[in-house]
């Protein structure tokens, strides 16, 4: 095969993975606005690792709580294979697994990551209620983990600076799951009969035991924050972002007694977003974060 050839197939392969980025980002758009706005002002060349990842994570997700009429855990096996075998391989059909793939294998994601999300991901097809170990578990692999591969993402090689920031990076992932655990309480258990939090049962669920687990919530989230202070800067303000607005959806359930929610889904309005991130925006223009 001559070079131009050559050439010619490589440069296929990159319309190939352009599409597959842009398959990613449109995942992306649709199931999570706050998200979308956030990845929005990394830099440049964070952009597209971090939809693949997103992409990712959300077609598991997607098996496990919404395929109801389909057969979950062969979907899951199926899925967990095809991205072993597309990061392997270099390439898959399925165009969130090679945009995935390529993130996993520029980023040196380590495969031990994947297989602690896809792990929590299994633990939802059965387990419908935890103990400490099984939800801390849980957590590692469904929330930790991910950020954790971001985190690989953000640092670009810079081993040391991943393992310094590896702690707080895992907290803050455990606290943006234990608010959504909070915000879904209703409807985890409701439409999938789940209840995360460990030793929990609905009718026990007071505002002692809410007290408690916001107290859990805090700790994690200044822990977190610490490690947002020492992110890159092409980062820093993205997930800063995300901090802000989760943090101000943590306080609206704190504000709100436990029969509220038990009883309905709290949200974070539109133009309530929109305002969080344009102050989030000033205080980091004026570097008072």
């Amino acid at each position: 095969m001559d070079l131009i050839s050559i050439f010619a197939q490589m440069k296929e392969k990159e319309l190939f993975d352009t599409v597959s980025y842009k398959c990613s980002k449109a995942v992306t758009r649709a199931y999570s606005t706050s998200f979308s706005l956030a990845i929005n002002v990394l830099h440049k060349d964070l952009i597209r690792p971090i939809h693949a990842v997103y992409g990712f994570v959300r077609f598991a997700d997607e098996i496990v709580d919404s395929f109801h009429e389909f057969n979950k855990p062969e979907l899951l096996k199926r899925f967990s294979d095809e991205t072993k075998l597309a990061i392997k391989e270099g390439i898959s059909l399925n165009p969130i697994l090679n945009s995935f793939q390529q993130t996993v294998n520029r980023y040196k994601i380590e495969e031990e990551l994947i297989d602690i999300f896809l792990h929590s991901m299994e633990m939802d097809l059965e387990k419908k209620n935890h103990d400490r170990k099984s939800f801390d578990d849980y957590v590692l692999g469904s929330a930790e983990a991910v950020g954790l591969m971001c985190l690989r993402i953000f640092c670009k090689g810079n081993e040391q600076q991943y393992q310094s920031l590896k702690h707080p990076a895992m907290k803050l992932g455990a606290a943006f799951q234990k608010v959504n655990f909070l915000r879904d309480m209703k409807a985890d258990n409701q439409n999938l009969g789940r209840i995360y939090f460990p030793e929990l049962q609905i009718e026990n669920f007071n505002e002692q035991v809410k007290r408690e687990l916001e107290q859990e919530i805090e700790n994690d989230y200044k822990e977190g924050y610490i490690g947002i202070m020492q992110l890159p800067k092409e980062s820093r303000f993205a997930v800063y972002m995300v901090y802000v607005y989760y943090y101000s959806l943590f306080k609206k359930i704190k504000s709100t007694p436990t029969e509220g929610v038990m009883n309905g889904r709290i949200r974070i309005s539109n133009s309530k977003k929109y305002a969080l991130l344009a102050g989030a925006y000033f205080r980091h223009s004026l570097n008072l974060i």
